[in-house]
Parts: C-alpha cells; structure tokens; sequence
C-alpha cells in the first residue's frame, strides 16, 4: 500500500468495518455531488483480491448496502486460499512441461467427429 492511500484514507475514509483476515473496510466520509461514496479495503498482509470475503465483496461493489454478517458460516463454505498462479506451488496438470512433460496415452474411448457424418446417425452419435 503506498503512501497516498494511507494519507487519502486517514483524510477522507471512514473505517466501516473488519474481516476475520484482518483486512480492513472504508467508506468515503462525504459524498461528492453526483457520485456515488467511494469504497475500498486495506488488506492486512499481501494484497490479494480473493482474500476478500463474499460478505464484503457485495458491499465493495455496491450490492448491498451494509455488510452482510460473518457471524454464521456453513460447514460447505470453505477458508480462503491464496490464488498461487505464477508461483512454484501452482497446479499443473500431468503433462504439463514442469511436471515432465508426458500425459498418460488416449484409452482409446474417443471418437472424432467427421463432417461427412462417417459412422454417425442423423444426431451426430456414433452407431
């Protein structure tokens, strides 16, 4: 975070809110004429986009006009984990050049499709 937003927030955002990371929610104190109140967070560790909640993305992004509570989490939702694209623990699939760079051979269960309609019936399924 650079100085400017320190020195924008201090001077015109009102802290509205925190996430259970730590992050940290702003609203602008006054509205300019015409426009709408400006939203933003600080995040408490690297900045990471998909570190914000679903709580707090509706109300970034003006979906909602209050934060939705963070008090009651299903045991489907899950912790958020860091977009590790571009880093060494990033997934590659089999095949990939990191991982060696061989796939496993075709089983033989694909059929292409042919324009001619060789071997299709009139919906485009094999006999």
């Amino acid at each position: 975070m650079t100085i400017g937003t320190r020195l924008f927030t201090r001077l015109r955002g009102r802290e509205v809110g925190r996430d259970r990371f730590g992050n940290t929610y702003y609203e602008e104190r006054r509205v300019r004429p015409g426009h709408r109140q400006r939203r933003w967070v600080m995040y408490a560790g690297a900045v990471d986009a998909s570190a914000v909640p679903a709580e707090w993305h509706a109300w970034l992004h003006y979906t909602l006009d209050a934060p939705l509570s963070e008090t009651h989490r299903h045991a489907w939702q899950q912790d958020h984990q860091p977009n590790l694209t571009g880093t060494p623990a990033a997934y590659r699939p089999p095949g990939h050049d990191l991982e060696g760079g061989r796939r496993a051979r075709a089983t033989g269960d694909y059929q292409a499709w042919s324009p001619d309609g060789d071997g299709d019936d009139a919906a485009g399924k094999p006999r």
